[in-house]
């Protein structure tokens, strides 16, 4: 079978040299991909219109520079790496192109929404020791039931086979009802939230739903969005990038600090059960104060509960969005901390009045998620692996939290506290002494550490010092490793 060759040659270039010329210039522009036939030199005429001895002369040019290899009895066809075309890198210290937006441009954007793209240089680290990773938000992949997802996905695949999905799917492009219906179930046991199907809205994870909300509530140049300092940078972005004006607001013990709140102040944005990065849960004074707030003054709550499944100690806490605050607050929640970051899904409970704008805010950006993984995703949920993957995950981080909390406080006392906390993945740790902690994380990252400052999450001035673990990636003896490092690192 001839193969399907429709590169354009430029008529006066035909000839050998110029034949060479356009198929090396294809090559490698990408237009020819690793792989590709070639037509026969014996189709010249039909291919190239040009002799056969002209395109075995430029045939046997690039079969020498390495563009191309011959098979006997099957074709020319282009190497699987051939030779690299030379690339201009562009100058990092010169002006950017003013066709760019800009914002995207300035440097604390761009560190914010590139937070995790830190990596540690471990080229001192001995043969065969792996890096240690203390970042928060991870999530230990290795110990997922990746069986049990493939069955329930399979499952779906072929229902998809001998039903497809409509062009207008899933319904009214708010996501998959049957994948909505059991998060509410789930939402329902685990988080104490009400609502129906109705109310969510599917996403491509949290910051997708950052994203969503603040194109849909944000007025540029004139909202004032309230955000925790320390916070999360990349949902502060979403917000500053809808043209939000940004109002830290400070954190303490008992989570955010309502009376700083600017008065005229139109989104709220908290993580009240598990604070990021402090780890404080907000008081039931706070919540009352903070819900009191929003009524009075018609501001939208919210709510992110992105790792609210793995609770340790005393007994459960309801997230904010009850059902008497559904109409103040949007609940983001995500599959990355209790599944998978690489499902990238997410949602919102929304109140009744945002719904509709919020889907076509979604439908603006991509219309919907991904349908055959929304179906796997129902299924692994409908069918209890969920639940019992939540559970399996409880227990070990249980344990690798308990081993941290230990060893802090046998072994660094004289440097860091412990912040209390109950939820979640990850332990902060204030400092005891005066100490530069982001000399100490990049010292650190050369032994193949990567650990957090306090000072990465601040937008103002940081407030406090300090470290953030997180066991969600390493193991007992990894811990025990990178805390031995740490005490070194603290000690000299």
């Amino acid at each position: 079978m001839d193969p399907l060759f429709e590169i354009a040659l430029e008529p006066a270039a035909k000839g050998a040299r110029g034949l060479y010329d356009q198929i090396r210039a294809a090559i490698l522009d990408g237009r020819l991909r690793p792989g590709a036939r070639l037509p026969a030199t014996r189709k010249s005429a039909a291919f190239f219109g040009v002799s056969r001895n002209t395109a075995v002369d430029a045939y046997d040019r690039l079969l020498s520079e390495g563009f191309i290899v011959a098979r006997r009895g099957s074709g020319t066809y282009v190497t699987e790496r051939p030779p690299l075309a030379p690339r201009v890198a562009p100058d990092p210290g010169g002006a950017p192109d003013k066709r760019l937006n800009p914002f995207w441009l300035r440097p604390d954007i761009v560190a914010d929404i590139g937070f995790w793209r830190d990596e540690a240089d471990s080229s001192t680290l001995p043969a065969g020791e792996p890096a240690l990773d203390f970042r928060p938000r991870l999530v230990d992949s290795r110990l997922f039931p990746f069986e049990l997802f493939r069955r329930a996905s399979a499952a779906q695949l072929r229902r998809l086979e001998r039903k497809p999905a409509s062009y207008k799917s899933p319904q009214g492009n708010q996501g998959s009802y049957a994948l909505r219906a059991a998060i509410v179930e789930h939402i329902g046991v685990t988080r104490a939230v009400v609502c129906r199907a109705d109310d969510l809205i599917i996403t491509s994870g949290a910051q997708q739903a950052f994203d969503l909300l603040a194109r849909t509530l944000v007025t540029p140049g004139k909202s004032v969005v309230a955000i925790e300092d320390p916070g999360y940078p990349p949902m502060r972005v979403a917000f500053a990038a809808a043209g939000a004006k940004l109002a830290p607001v400070a954190i303490d013990a008992e989570g955010l600090v309502v009376d700083q709140i600017p008065p005229g102040a139109a989104v709220i944005c908290v993580c009240p059960s598990h604070q990021f990065p402090l780890g404080v849960a907000m008081s039931a004074r706070r919540r009352a104060a903070l819900l009191a707030f929003a009524r009075r003054t018609g501001a939208v709550i919210i709510e992110d509960d992105y790792d609210g499944e793995f609770r340790f100690d005393g007994g459960s806490l309801a997230a904010l969005r009850t059902a008497d605050a559904a109409d103040q607050v949007c609940y983001v929640g995500t599959f990355s901390k209790c599944m998978l970051p690489a499902l990238r899904l997410g949602f919102i409970v929304a109140p009744g009045w945002a719904v509709r704008t919020l889907t076509a805010a979604k439908n603006c950006l991509d219309w919907h998620c991904p349908t055959p993984v929304q179906a796997g995703v129902a299924t692994f949920i409908a069918e209890g692996h969920l639940m019992r993957h939540v559970r399996k995950m409880r227990e070990v981080y249980r344990a690798r939290r308990a081993l941290l909390l230990d060893r802090l406080g046998r072994d660094f006392g004289a440097w860091l506290a412990p912040v209390p906390s109950c939820y979640g993945m990850h332990v902060a740790a204030a400092a005891r002494a005066a100490l530069d902690f982001d000399a100490v994380a990049e010292g650190l990252a050369g032994r193949g550490v990567k650990l957090h400052s306090f000072s990465r999450y601040y937008l103002g001035a940081p407030a406090a010092e300090g470290v953030i673990f997180g066991y969600g990636v390493v193991d007992l003896g990894e811990i025990e490793r990178g805390l031995a490092l740490l005490r070194r690192a603290l000690a000299g």
